[in-house]
This record gives C-alpha cells, structure tokens and sequence, in this order.
C-alpha cells in the first residue's frame, strides 16, 4: 500500500466507504461507472491499492476511504507471460507474479481458473490459445493439440472430468470442471459488495 494512503487513513479514519463505482472486468480492466479508465498512473495507483477484507470484499483504498469493486467474474484475471513454447508463467493483472499453481478450473462456459499464492482468478480469454493451450497436458504427459482440446469441449459443458493437466513449473495440476454460478462462495469473495450489516 502507497504510504501517503497510509498518512491518510490515520489522518481520516472514519471516511464513508464508496460501493457500486469501481468495477474489475474479465480482462483486467479497472472501470469507473462501466467506463474503462484510460489514465496510466491513476492504473496504476488502483493497482497498487487493491486489497480485500474479512468478508471477501475487495476493495482499492483510496487515501482513507475504501471504493468497494464489483467484480465481472474473479477478484485477479491472470496473463500468461511467457512466450510460445516456453516454461508456463502466470502474473495476475496487477504485476504480481505468481509462484505456486495451486488448483485449475474450467467452467460450463470455457473460461479457465487458476489458483495461485496470489489467489483466485481467471485466465485472459486472449492467453488460451495457443499460450495457455501449450501448457495443457493429457494423461501420457504429451501437449494436447488444439482439435483434441476441440472434442473435449462436450465433457467441459456437461461438466464432466476432463483427463488434462496444466503444466506449471515442476508440477501438474489437473484441470476440473466447475460451474460458475459457484465460484465466489467456494473462494470465499464477494462479487458485489454491500455495507455488511451491524
């Protein structure tokens, strides 16, 4: 956390918390009233911020007021970044890098989770392929081609196992289905945070 926000929250501690303003998209994108914000620095400076409370709720502490974020899907949305053919390499879309791959998801409409030491969050829907498809591995440990990945996507809509694994430095994690509808309440976030009730 910046240390002027720090200076601010002990000089103004009792600033009302903003909710329903700030929004993160699918693809990393911090929003002001639905409204992608174009500004750099003031990205950058969100980015920076960008905490979560007890309750799940995520937040970017402005000075000392919180500005709660409605989240379009998961609190990090991840890229891959590494380049084609290269050891698999995951940051979340605020710069932290991440270290362990800890679980792997697919959900009813395709989209890929991952779980990290940073958290929950889901793959760049413009990482998949070919990057991310180059770090899918079928049972016999061989890189799935991308029309094997095609036939599976019938198991993947039903929601059934999926005998893949994602590559991630010296370990594989195996790719589950899950439903969207039960992202939040399994990892423990709020997508649309409220004043919590006294």
């Amino acid at each position: 956390m910046d240390e002027s926000v720090l200076r601010a929250m002990a000089k103004w501690p009792n600033v009302p918390a903003v909710y329903g303003w700030l929004a993160l998209d699918r693809r990393g994108h911090w929003l002001i009233q639905r409204e992608t914000i174009g500004n750099a620095a003031l990205n950058d400076f969100i980015s920076r911020n960008y905490l979560h409370d007890d309750a799940g709720r995520w937040y970017f502490q402005n000075g000392p007021q919180r500005v709660f974020v409605d989240l379009d899907y998961t609190p990090y949305v991840y890229r891959v970044a590494n380049a084609l053919h290269a050891p698999l390499d995951l940051a979340t879309h605020i710069g932290e890098q991440a270290n362990t791959l800890l679980g792997a998801w697919i959900d009813e409409q395709g989209t890929v989770l991952v779980q990290t030491d940073r958290g929950i969050g889901l793959v760049h829907d413009q990482d998949l392929d070919p990057l991310l498809l180059a770090s899918i591995i079928e049972a016999n440990g061989n890189v799935i081609e991308e029309g094997a990945f095609d036939e599976l996507l019938e198991l993947i809509e039903h929601q059934c196992p999926i005998p893949l694994w994602i590559k991630f430095r010296d370990s594989n994690v195996r790719l589950e289905p899950i439903q969207s509808a039960d992202v939040p309440k399994r990892f423990g976030f709020d997508p649309h945070p409220q004043p919590l009730l006294s």
